[in-house]
């Protein structure tokens, strides 16, 4: 299969985009517009390398399905002010929820998502997926070509590694696979080797790892099955013997940083009687929900990627609030967050 990549530069063939700012009513929050060239921009990710922001997201015709899917990595000097830095893509794959990570090299790794669906009559029918990686160069201004991870002991031909933590040079995550999930470690960030398969029901998927100094680890689990209900995982090392707290909402695209000594900021959509929004929760280290902010957003959205940046809560989150579903980045004081004893 053919890969390609595409990588381009400020006032090249993508340009550059300035972000509009808009402000969050009451609590002083900053929303600006960061892209919206594509027909739907979607599931996008966030960090902070080398001085500046990254920012990666999947391009395409719809939600899904598709074989269009593109991963886009955008690059922001000030976080107000972004060009593209790379359009990474594969011939007859469906790329998805591109995530972005710092390696124990200091390279970028963006994990994606990779859908395969058949031709024709049968082009709406899923018959695979493959997870790619892609790496930057030391500057993070090249990116390789997407290639397939490898799983061991096996693939089962339908895994989804969602989102890889680097933590003490190895990398965690969780892939998702046939109604289970699996934590897997990592050296290298192209091999993945199981360590323990969690004990989770309701269709589990989505899910995203943190680890604190004293190397506990945290996992927060999508279930769409069942009540719905959200699962906090917690372990310590080697992480083969897990507990498990069923949270008081449903999440979606769920995210989230380990913030002082006991509180967690969860970004993740919020099922609101009105219908879906992005929303930012302050929890406890149980899942505890403190407190609530609800983003500018509706429609299609969530999938926030969240950076601790400045004394600022920086969020990418997508929407489809004012029409076409775009990527938005959202700044949120810290003292918002200063409400439970650290």
């Amino acid at each position: 299969m053919k890969n390609y990549f595409i990588i381009v530069a400020c006032l090249s063939l993508f340009g550059c985009t300035a972000s509009k700012k808009t402000n969050n009513s009451k609590e002083g929050i900053q929303v600006s517009k960061i892209w919206d060239s594509a027909s739907h921009s979607a599931f996008p990710d966030l960090i902070r390398f080398k001085g500046a922001f990254y920012c990666s997201f999947r391009e395409g015709s719809g939600h899904v399905p598709g074989t269009n899917g593109k991963a886009r990595v955008l690059r922001s000097a000030d976080g107000q002010n972004w060009h593209s830095v790379a359009l990474l893509e594969t011939d007859g794959i469906d790329l998805r929820d591109p995530k972005i990570s710092i390696t124990k090299d200091n390279r970028i790794m963006v994990m994606i998502g990779g859908s395969v669906y058949g031709e024709g009559a049968e082009r709406s029918k899923l018959l695979a997926l493959y997870p790619h990686v892609s790496f930057s160069d030391e500057a993070g201004a090249n990116f390789s070509a997407p290639e397939k991870i490898t799983i061991l002991p096996q693939s089962s031909g339908r895994d989804w590694l969602w989102r890889v933590t680097w933590h003490k040079k190895q990398g965690y995550g969780i892939n998702y696979h046939n109604n289970f999930v699996d934590l897997v470690h990592t050296d290298d960030g192209k091999k993945y080797t199981k360590i323990a398969q969690l004990d989770v029901d309701g269709y589990p998927n989505e899910s995203t790892v943190r680890l604190d100094e004293n190397d506990r680890m945290y996992v927060l689990v999508r279930r769409e099955e069942g009540d719905k209900l959200g699962v906090l995982a917690q372990s310590v090392s080697p992480y083969t013997n897990w507990t498990y707290k069923k949270l008081s909402m449903r999440l979606g695209g769920p995210n989230f940083i380990l913030y002082g000594k006991n509180q967690m900021i969860i970004g993740s959509r919020l099922y609101l009687p009105e219908g879906a929004a992005t929303g930012i929760l302050l929890t406890d280290l149980e899942g505890n929900v403190k407190k609530t902010i609800k983003l500018q957003s509706g429609g299609d959205t969530s999938y926030p990627g969240l950076l601790l940046h400045e004394g600022k809560l920086w969020v990418a989150y997508y929407s489809s609030h004012e029409g076409k579903t775009s990527i938005y980045l959202a700044m949120i004081p810290v003292s918002e967050f200063n409400l439970l004893p650290n």
